[in-house]
């Protein structure tokens, strides 16, 4: 063989060398798939029906941004999204119902929660001929659910709504059959105001509802009430919105009807600050300012603080910070009310703390 055939072979081999470890780095071979050098990073995450409008918009817009990182949020309730998490099914869960102490003691690791927004629960009716936002007083509320009062036209309900014409029709409760954070809120503002329910029903995602239908998901609750005459339902404020429903006023620990607008929403949070614990979980229903809607809840994402994959805890971490950053300016168009700047400081230092084998994976 010639100088010349032979460096025309060399050439043509490095040639072959080089596409295929550019072709290598391209796919990702030899890495995880998941980091910056391997391609896209996936994640998923499971749980609240309550933040599930805005979470959708997050991921919609973060995707615009980060188009190499790929988020898929499933709305299946807070029981579920607490139930993921603790198996390790999910990377990150989403609850409206802070985790109990003995939900996180059985937990693999410890498990942080990250407020995101805050949302309004609210009563949402079915009722023909009714134009004006009608009235609760939170004992109303509890017999209506206990199977108490049954009818439209209750001595009690006109007395709060003197120049609505209220029917004779029976009153059909619609309630969350699956494990929810809205139930767990919802109940524990019940469980507040009326020492009946305390005892017979009590707080949580999964009660005993002792009168009613149950329907899945908000979605699901919020179907029932507009399809179905005579209904009345408790979703989270965005899908009353977003469905055109009527929303009711209730009375509040104060004595004031408030209507849940975000910034009655805003007022309970203010109620709690200087009692908020440091692990963020904290309950303002019923709070006792005199604006504060009383069925306010802040909702979570629920991370582990120490992730097991590297890549996928950065982009986890990135997702969280732009959430309370710049996610927090679509959340009143969605009806959701942003978080405090006291909570944004304290759940940034959240976020700073989640690790990967015990190394920091903000900034990074």
């Amino acid at each position: 063989m010639n100088h010349t055939a032979r460096a025309l072979r060399t050439s043509v081999t490095l040639f072959i060398i080089s596409g295929l470890a550019f072709a290598l780095a391209c796919s990702g071979a030899g890495g995880t798939g998941t980091g910056p050098a391997g391609g896209a990073v996936s994640l998923r995450g499971a749980g609240a029906s309550f933040p599930n409008p805005l979470y959708q918009k997050w991921l919609s817009e973060y995707s615009k941004a980060h188009p190499d990182t790929r988020i898929d949020y499933q709305s299946i309730g807070s029981g579920g999204g607490i139930k993921q998490i603790k198996e390790q099914t999910i990377d990150f869960g989403a609850s409206d119902a802070p985790m109990k102490d003995e939900d996180l003691k059985g937990a693999p690791a410890e498990i942080l929660h990250i407020p995101t927004v805050l949302g309004a629960v609210v009563l949402t009716y079915n009722l023909e001929g009714v134009a004006q936002p009608l009235r609760f007083s939170p004992d109303v509320v509890a017999d209506i659910f206990l199977g108490k009062v049954k009818t439209w036209d209750d001595p009690r309900l006109k007395a709060d709504n003197p120049g609505a014409r209220l029917p004779s029709a029976p009153i059909t409760p619609v309630y969350r059959s699956d494990g929810s954070g809205t139930s767990a809120v919802f109940t524990d503002y019940l469980s507040k105001v009326s020492p009946e329910w305390k005892q017979q029903v009590g707080a949580g995602t999964s009660p005993k509802w002792p009168a009613g239908v149950g329907a899945k998901g908000n979605e699901g609750v919020t179907g029932q009430v507009k399809q179905t005459p005579n209904t009345l339902g408790y979703v989270e404020l965005a899908y009353a919105v977003q469905n055109r429903l009527p929303v009711a006023l209730i009375k509040n620990a104060s004595g004031n009807f408030v209507e849940p607008s975000l910034d009655a929403v805003t007022a309970a949070a203010a109620e709690s600050l200087p009692t908020t614990p440091d692990d963020l979980r904290v309950s303002i229903t019923n709070a006792g300012g005199a604006a504060a809607y009383p069925i306010s809840s802040y909702t979570y994402v629920l991370a582990y603080k120490d992730q097991k994959d590297a890549a996928k805890g950065k982009a986890l971490v990135d997702f969280l910070w732009w959430g309370i950053h710049d996610g927090e300016g679509f959340a009143k168009d969605m009806q959701y009310a942003p978080l405090p700047a006291d909570i944004v400081k304290r759940a940034e230092a959240k976020i700073n703390s989640i690790t990967s084998g015990g190394k920091p994976l903000r900034g990074q």
